[in-house]
């Protein structure tokens, strides 16, 4: 699993797995992906995460 953009830090997010250089956490990508936010709707809600940002998240929430 390839998943090097998703990091843990203790002093950011309260150490919940977020976009590696952001505060936008994996759970947050999924409940928006889970509530019908499409990859691309993610992407312009949010300019600063890269398509391959989500895909991780994806996969590390599978």
């Amino acid at each position: 699993m390839n998943i090097e953009r998703i990091t843990v830090d203790p002093n950011v997010c309260q150490s919940m797995p977020a976009v590696r250089g952001t505060r936008v956490t994996v759970s947050f990508i999924l409940k928006l992906l889970g509530n019908g936010y499409s990859v691309e709707d993610v992407l312009r809600e949010y300019p600063a995460l890269e398509r391959e940002d989500i895909h991780q998240c994806a996969t590390y929430g599978a």
